[in-house]
C-alpha cells in the first residue's frame, strides 16, 4: 500500500470534505481528488459518495479507515525508532497518566542500566495508548479500561475512585456517599466513564438539558469544579496528587475501584520493555 495515499484517504474521511482535507495537507484539490481516484482502482472499491451538498464514506470506506489508522501509526512508530536507533542511543521512552508515580521502577531500570535515556510523556485519556501506536512511548502506564487490539496489557494494582467537590458543596467532609447521592449533580467526565452515575443521573433523563462535554484534563475539571460547575470522579491517588484548597474529595463507596496497568505494543520484542513490565507488576 501507498502510505501517502492512505494518509490522503484518512484525511478525507476525517473531514468529510475535499477542501478541508486539501487545505490540511497543504496540496490542491485536484491533486487530492486523483490520488483518492487511483487508490480506488488500487482497491477495486468506491471509498466515497459523493454530491454537490455532502461527502460521505461507502461501507468500504469505514473499513478502510478503520484499518488505516493502525496502519499509519505503525509506520510512524517504526520511523521514530529507526531514527533512535541511527543516533546509536539506547532509549526508554514511558507513557504516564496524571497522578500515577513511576520514579522507582525507572530509578532501578537506569541503576540496571548504564548510559539508558529515559524519556517522559505525560497522557491522557485520548492518548494513552495512542503513544504506543504511533512509536512515541515504549510502553505506557495507563488506565482501564483501554482498547486491547495489538497491545498486551499487564495488571498493577487498583485504587479506589473518589468525588471532587467544593468545599462548600453539601457533601464536603462526609465519609462516604454513594452513587446516588450524586445523581442531581452535573458530571464533569465523559458519562461513558462512569456508568454507575450515568444509569442514575438527573441530567441525562428524557427531556432533560442538553449535555455539555465532557472535560479529559484534571487540570480542567479542578477548575470547574472548584466554580461550582460539576463534580468529577477521578483515581483517588488523582486526587491526592493535584491538591488545591478550594476543592476537596469524598470517596464514592459503591463505585468498583480503578484499574491501572502497564501496557505496550504485543508485537515489540524489547528486552527492555520486559524487564520494565516486570519491575512495576512486581
Amino acid at each position: 500500500m501507498d502510505l501517502r495515499k492512505l494518509r490522503y484517504f484518512v484525511a478525507v474521511a476525517e473531514e468529510l470534505h475535499f477542501g478541508r482535507a486539501a487545505e490540511r495537507l497543504h496540496i490542491a484539490q485536484p491533486v487530492l481528488s486523483r490520488q483518492i481516484r487511483a487508490l480506488e482502482e488500487e482497491l477495486r472499491a468506491q471509498l466515497f459518495v459523493r454530491d454537490r451538498r455532502s461527502t460521505e464514506l461507502t461501507a468500504a470506506g469505514r473499513q478502510l479507515l478503520e484499518d488505516s489508522r493502525p496502519l499509519l501509526a505503525a509506520a510512524e512508530a517504526l520511523r521514530r525508532r529507526v531514527a533512535l536507533a541511527a543516533r546509536g542511543t539506547s532509549t526508554f521512552t514511558l507513557g504516564f497518566m496524571p497522578g500515577i508515580t513511576v520514579t522507582e521502577p525507572l530509578r532501578t531500570l537506569t541503576e540496571r542500566h548504564p548510559g539508558l535515556a529515559v524519556d517522559l510523556v505525560r497522557t491522557t485519556w485520548d492518548d494513552q495508548t495512542e503513544v504506543l501506536h504511533d512509536g512515541r512511548a515504549d510502553a505506557s502506564i495507563v488506565r482501564l479500561p483501554v482498547d486491547p487490539r495489538g497491545l498486551t496489557v499487564r495488571p498493577m494494582y487498583s485504587e479506589p475512585r473518589v468525588a471532587i467537590l467544593p468545599v462548600t458543596h453539601r457533601l464536603a467532609g462526609k465519609e462516604s456517599v454513594d452513587v446516588a447521592d450524586l445523581a442531581e449533580e452535573h458530571l464533569l467526565n465523559e458519562p461513558d466513564a462512569v456508568p454507575e452515575w450515568k444509569a442514575v443521573a438527573t441530567e441525562l433523563r428524557a427531556g432533560g438539558a442538553a449535555r455539555t462535554r465532557g472535560y479529559r484534563s484534571i487540570e480542567e475539571k479542578l477548575e470547574h469544579v472548584a466554580a461550582g460547575l460539576g463534580i468529577a470522579i477521578v483515581p483517588l491517588s488523582t486526587s491526592e496528587y493535584y491538591t488545591r484548597p478550594d476543592v476537596t474529595h469524598v470517596p464514592v463507596g459503591d463505585l468498583p475501584p480503578g484499574q491501572v496497568a502497564v501496557a505496550w505494543v504485543a508485537a515489540r520484542r524489547s528486552r527492555l520493555i520486559y524487564e520494565f513490565a516486570d519491575l512495576v507488576t512486581r
